[in-house]
C-alpha cells in the first residue's frame, strides 16, 4: 500500500494570512485524510462503494456543519475553517468532501437558518456527530439547472402534508436519515420540509453505473403520497431563496475543496517529474515539463488568494452570490485542467490506480457539474457584470 507523501504548496505564504486555529484545523483533517482516506480510497473507488466507517471520523475532526453553534452540537468555527476542512476532505476525495458538504451546506445549515427552534434541536446535534446522516433534494430528473420548474409538491391535508414526487442525483441519499426536500405547495410556493427515513411512501434508490464520485453514495429520492407533519416544514422561508442559500454555503466549499483536488495532482506530477527518467535525465529537467508545473502552480496560488478573500468577506456577512459563483466556477476549473496536465505529465502510470490522479479527473467531471454548472456559473457572473439576465 502506497505511502501518502503529501506536501502541499504555499508558493506565497498564505499560512501567514492564517490563525494558528486555522492551521491547527487544517493539519489535524490533512493527518486524518492521510491515516483514514488514503489508504482506502482507491479500493473503494474501483468498486464503486462507500465507506461508510468514515462518518463519525468526519465528525469527530469538526467536518460536520462547521459553523453551526456550539449550543446546537456544531463546532462553531468561522468561513474560513470550513472552507479549510473541505480543502483537506477533497485532496483525499471529492465524494468524501461530497458527504461532508451535503451535510454541512445542504442540511444542517438551512435547519439552522430556517427551521424551528425544536428542528434544530431535534436534528443538529446528531448531525454534527455524524450519528445522523442527511441529504439534499432539490435536482429532479427533469429540472436541474431549472429547479424553479420542479413538479414534486405538497398538499396540505389538514394535521400532514401529503408529498409527491422524486428528485435524482442526490449524494447520501442511500444512507441518509433525513432530507431537506424542496417542493410546491399549494400555492405554487417552493417550501422545504424534513423527510425521515422509515416514513411510508419514501425510498431511495441507488445510482449505479458511475464513472463518477466512484467512492460517493447516490441516489434518487422518491416519495409516494408519503405523509409528513407539519413540524417538519420549515415555517418562514419561501420561493428559491431559500434553496439557493444553501447552494451559495455549498458552492463556498466546493471553491475551496477543488483546490485540495488541483494541489494533490499538482504534488504527484512534482513529485514524478523528479523520479521519472528519461533521455538520460529526470523529466522534470525538460522544458515543457516545467512549463506544466509553473502553470500549475500558478493556478493553485491565485486560487488560493481567491479562496482567503471570499473567506474574509464571508466570516464579514459580505460575500455575494456572484462572488461565490465565480470562485467556485473559476478553482474546479482550474483543477480539472491541472488534473490533465498532470495526467499527462505521469504517461500512462497516470490512468491507473497506483496514482490519484485520474480519480480526481473523473470526480472533478461531476464538480464542474453539480452546485451549478460552469456556463451557469458564468451566467451569474456575466449578469452581475452587465445587469442584462441571460437566463429568460
Amino acid at each position: 500500500m502506497a505511502t501518502d507523501q503529501f506536501q502541499a504548496p504555499d508558493y506565497y505564504l498564505m499560512d501567514e494570512l492564517l490563525t494558528e486555529e486555522h492551521k491547527l484545523i487544517r493539519d489535524s483533517a490533512r493527518a486524518w485524510v492521510k491515516k483514514e482516506i488514503s489508504p482506502i480510497i482507491e479500493d473503494y473507488a474501483q468498486r464503486a462503494a462507500f465507506p461508510n466507517q468514515i462518518l463519525r471520523g468526519l465528525g469527530e475532526i469538526g467536518a460536520f456543519g462547521p459553523y453551526i453553534p456550539t449550543e446546537y452540537g456544531g463546532p462553531g468555527l468561522d468561513q474560513i475553517s470550513y472552507g479549510l476542512l473541505m480543502q483537506e476532505l477533497e485532496r483525499g476525495d471529492s465524494g468524501v468532501r461530497s458527504t461532508a458538504s451535503v451535510q454541512s451546506s445542504l442540511v444542517m445549515y438551512p435547519i439552522y437558518a430556517y427551521g424551528t427552534e425544536e428542528q434544530k434541536r431535534k436534528y443538529l446535534p446528531k448531525l454534527a456527530t455524524g450519528e445522523m446522516m442527511g441529504c439534499f433534494g432539490l435536482t429532479e430528473p427533469d429540472h436541474g439547472s431549472n429547479p424553479a420548474g420542479m413538479i414534486t409538491n405538497i398538499k396540505d391535508k389538514g394535521d400532514h402534508y401529503l408529498l409527491n414526487g422524486a428528485k435524482m442525483w442526490i449524494s447520501n441519499a442511500p444512507f441518509a436519515d433525513i432530507a431537506v426536500v424542496w417542493a410546491k405547495d399549494d400555492n405554487g410556493d417552493i417550501r422545504g420540509l424534513v423527510v425521515e427515513r422509515g416514513m411510508e411512501g419514501f425510498t431511495t434508490p441507488e445510482t449505479h453505473g458511475k464513472w463518477s464520485l466512484r467512492a460517493s453514495a447516490t441516489g434518487e429520492l422518491v416519495f409516494d403520497n408519503v405523509k409528513v407533519p407539519k413540524e417538519n416544514l420549515f415555517p418562514t422561508i419561501k420561493g428559491l431563496k431559500g434553496p439557493l442559500g444553501c447552494l451559495n454555503s455549498a458552492r463556498y466549499g466546493i471553491a475551496w475543496g477543488a483546490i485540495g483536488a488541483a494541489m494533490d495532482c499538482y504534488d504527484v506530477a512534482l513529485r514524478y517529474s523528479k523520479e521519472r527518467i528519461q533521455f538520460g535525465k529526470p523529466i522534470g529537467g525538460f522544458q515543457l515539463q516545467q512549463k506544466k508545473l509553473a502553470e500549475m502552480i500558478t493556478e493553485i496560488t491565485k486560487a488560493q488568494l481567491l479562496c482567503w478573500r471570499l473567506g474574509v468577506l464571508k466570516n464579514e456577512n459580505r460575500a455575494t452570490p456572484a462572488q461565490i459563483s465565480m470562485a467556485k466556477r473559476n478553482n474546479v476549473d482550474m483543477a480539472l485542467t491541472i488534473a490533465r496536465n498532470a495526467r499527462q505529465m505521469l504517461g500512462g502510470m497516470g490512468i491507473t490506480g497506483e496514482y490519484p490522479i485520474m480519480r480526481h479527473m473523473m470526480n472533478l467531471e461531476s464538480v464542474v457539474t453539480y452546485e451549478g454548472t460552469h456556463d451557469i456559473h458564468l451566467l451569474i457572473t456575466g449578469m452581475d457584470v452587465t445587469g442584462f439576465n441571460a437566463f429568460v
